[in-house]
């Protein structure tokens, strides 16, 4: 007797697909977001520029004259499709869609972090980063759907999309990357070479957080990461010098300390 039960189209989550999820969340600059008009209940998308906290989930900053503005004021549930097409056939290319729950970022230290992050990936908002009817808005992911191409999907849970905290990062990471960007691009430019067979030169830090960093330049992202998570902000500097040392010994991926 033949077995007529479909297969399910889903692949079990492995750390590949969770590296290729964050990576699609964190080089993402822009985004489609999907919400429910708060005067007719009606599905709504709009794009909007994004950064990441520190922990991945994505920011974004609106204005409250915009309709998704009012939408997650009166429904905190929305969600946000992520990932660029490239050539060819755009459904080839890997997406991710990160259901959040919405959470507008009123406090002032907290509003510093996510000020730091989304100009590092959108310079040209400090012209109204700081109107008075521009807000950041933290999207807190619940579940994702991650599409690799053709035949790979996996659904997700918010843990196979966010990265662990580092205690004190959040505190001295700004200082880190403004440091790295004065007087080390030669070293952010060998990180680089980390990611891409043919990297160039102007890399620039945007970002760093426990699992790794975010490299930015002119229009292009790429994530670079650790050998391992680091489990504190101290141990980042010998993390950063240990991948420089192994990329100029020509070894394939670097070493750490995590403590």
């Amino acid at each position: 007797m033949n077995d007529l039960t479909p297969q399910s189209p889903l692949r079990p989550v492995d750390d590949e697909a969770r590296a290729l999820a964050k990576s699609l969340i964190r080089t993402a600059r822009h985004g489609a977001l999907a919400v429910l008009d708060a005067r007719t209940g009606q599905p709504h998308v709009s794009r909007v520029g994004v950064a990441t906290s520190q922990s991945g989930a994505p920011v974004i900053l609106i204005s409250q004259l915009s309709p998704h503005f009012a939408a997650l004021e009166a429904h905190m549930s929305a969600s946000i499709l992520l990932g660029e097409p490239g050539k060819g056939d755009p459904l080839a290319h890997p997406r991710i869609t990160v259901a959040v729950t919405a959470r507008k970022v009123t406090g002032e230290e907290e509003r510093a972090l996510m000020r730091a992050r989304y100009l590092a990936r959108h310079p040209k908002a400090e012209l109204y980063v700081d109107f008075a009817d521009f807000a950041f808005w933290l999207l807190e992911p619940q579940a994702a759907s991650l599409n690799g191409g053709y035949g790979k999907a996996y659904e997700m849970e918010a843990g196979d999309v966010t990265s662990p905290l580092a205690p004190g990062l959040d505190a001295s990471e700004r200082g880190a990357v403004d440091h790295m960007n004065e007087d080390h691009l030669d070293a952010i430019d060998l990180y680089a070479a980390q990611a891409l067979a043919d990297p160039g030169e102007g890399w620039r830090l945007a970002s760093l957080d426990a699992e790794g960093m975010d490299l930015i330049r002119r229009e292009e992202m790429i994530r670079v990461w650790y050998p391992k998570p680091i489990t504190r902000a101290q141990a980042l500097r010998g993390m950063l010098v240990a991948m420089v040392k192994q990329m100029r010994a020509g070894a394939p991926e670097a070493g750490g300390s995590t403590t």
